[in-house]
């Protein structure tokens, strides 16, 4: 018996929802990861890491954008337009009608917030106190390490002015030719101060944060799973997904498996001796290339026996980074010439060179250092990084055959990595550039304010001079010398780290799915790069 109108109109869900269904036919995306957050949470300052980069863009932007498929060139994001008032200031002009995931609009307050109350907390950028920006926001001061983050990023921001509705002015207290990189960063993020204010604790907020991104944050099952849904108000075009869901495989082979079987459409941190077994299968494909990172080997100073630079220099003159790329990368990556991209473009130094392989070299400045042998701990995690236990079995051997006596010690996070307890000595690490120049890369991990000056691994007060110096100069030739000079102390001098290879990401995938990897760790799946079917 058909129902009257009047209850028709009283359940609307009846009408309604068969249409929805039928109109709705985006698809629900399976990805599977090595890992989902090291810290468990989404909030960009606090998850400053490979893992974070791959699904930051998908809900937050920063007025600033990266378009990671075509070179990481800075492009328009929630700013339409920039300007350069003069060395220490810069102009931007909002986008209209951009809407966050609570519905709301996004006002030239949202910009104040994100880069003050919500990075630096009630002191501020300038370390000054003041009262709290926004009203309900009590009790939800960031963590050290997000205040840390954001004054490392943001080391000359004085103030940012609400110039009109849509025009907003960051000045900074010194001259700084990368503001509009420093910008475009992920700790940089737009995020909704009402949603902010809304938040029961940091911790709740952190792991659901609202942005703008073409997917909002739906669910997060910590170490599980993170489904991200699609955003259809985003100003940029429907996005082409309806569901984003990033289920957490530590294993390559758990991965690859469930590719097969039909659990996942796509598998990340595929390694390259794995790329031939899925490519075997005519359904399946893997995507990517070296990309804006750098592997490397990160020296505690302070520890007994790497306290004389000697060692850490026979260390580095022990790694035959050559052979490590062709027997576990099969050639699929490259050596950077040091701690520097060519991205950097007139910063570049292309007549650099790393420190040679010269076992020769490293058993003589062992001799001259009076090493015995003494034991040097290395911590490591379990395949964190694509190929990281075989590579570290390698470089052991080689350190070995110099007479270094390099202990593998496993670890299960990267709070026991970098613990200030005994034995630490050696770790792994890598060092993203965000955009194309030095002070985003090097100057992201050393010096005032970094991971390795907190965690006191590394420290050197020529190098933050220095580092200081180039932060605030506007001469390209004054600038490429300081950057000489900075590469001349972390990797001859006062060894911090040794250089490995650029990082690659490989993914695979249905070969039915149109997709294309990006330059960077980011997984790009807004309008434009995803399709399926014929």
């Amino acid at each position: 018996m058909p129902l009257p109108r009047r209850s028709l109109l009283a359940f609307p869900g009846l009408l309604a929802a068969p249409a929805l269904a039928q109109a709705d036919q985006r698809p629900t995306l399976t990805i599977a990861v090595q890992k989902l957050s090291n810290s468990n949470t989404f909030e960009p300052p606090r998850e400053q890491s490979n893992v974070g980069f791959r699904v930051h863009g998908l809900y937050a932007e920063q007025l600033i954008g990266t378009d990671w498929l075509e070179g990481a060139r800075l492009v328009p994001g929630l700013a339409e337009s920039w300007r350069r008032v003069d060395a220490r200031t810069l102009d931007l002009t909002l986008r209209a009608g951009v809407r966050f995931h609570d519905g709301r609009e996004m006002t030239a307050e949202d910009v104040v917030f994100s880069f003050g109350e919500r990075l630096f907390g009630t002191q501020g950028a300038t370390g000054e106190g003041r009262s709290g920006i926004l009203a309900g926001s009590a009790g939800k001061e960031p963590p050290p390490e997000v205040i840390a983050v954001a004054r490392r990023t943001y080391p000359g921001l004085e103030r940012i002015e609400v110039l009109d509705s849509r025009r907003i002015r960051f000045v900074n207290r010194t001259p700084d030719v990368t503001l509009e990189g420093r910008i475009a960063q992920s700790v940089g993020a737009i995020l909704s101060r009402a949603a902010f204010a809304a938040a029961e604790s940091w911790l709740a907020w952190a792991r659901a944060p609202v942005g703008t991104g073409p997917y909002r944050i739906a669910e997060f099952r910590p170490d599980t799973l993170l489904v991200l849904e699609a955003h259809d108000a985003y100003w940029g075009g429907r996005p082409p997904a309806r569901r984003l869901r990033f289920v957490e495989v530590p294993e390559v082979s758990g991965r690859i498996n469930g590719l097969f079987a039909g659990e996942f459409d796509f598998a990340c941190d595929i390694p390259p001796d794995q790329i031939a077994v899925v490519e075997r299968n005519p359904r399946f494909e893997v995507l990517g290339s070296p990309i804006n990172n750098i592997r490397k080997f990160a020296f505690d100073k302070t520890h007994p026996v790497l306290a004389d630079p000697r060692v850490r220099r026979a260390m580095s003159h022990s790694v035959d980074r050559e052979a490590i790329v062709q027997a576990l990368w099969a050639g699929r990556t490259r050596i950077p010439r040091g701690m520097q991209m060519e991205s950097y473009g007139e910063m570049y130094l292309s007549d650099w060179e790393n420190p040679r392989f010269d076992p020769a070299e490293a058993r003589r400045l062992l001799r001259e250092a009076g090493y015995r042998g003494d034991p040097i701990p290395y911590r490591l995690l379990n395949n964190y990084y694509t190929n990281q236990v075989a590579n570290a079995q390698i470089a052991v051997e080689m350190w070995r055959a110099v007479g270094l006596n390099v202990q593998i010690e496993m670890r299960e996070n990267f709070a026991q990595v970098t613990a200030r307890t005994p034995g630490r000595a050696l770790r792994d690490w890598s060092n993203t550039s965000i955009f194309g120049d030095p002070v985003a890369g090097i100057l992201r991990s050393f010096g005032p304010r970094t991971e390795a000056e907190r965690n006191g691994e590394w420290t050197n007060e020529e190098f933050d001079r220095v580092s200081a110096a180039l932060e605030a100069e506007t001469d390209m030739a004054r600038r490429r010398a300081q950057f000489r000079r900075i590469l001349a102390i972390l990797e001859r001098e006062d060894p911090a780290y040794i250089v490995l290879h650029h990082a690659a990401a490989f993914t695979a995938k249905r070969r039915d799915i149109r997709w294309r990897a990006s330059s960077g760790w980011a997984m790009v799946f807004g309008p434009g790069n995803l399709g399926t079917g014929a």
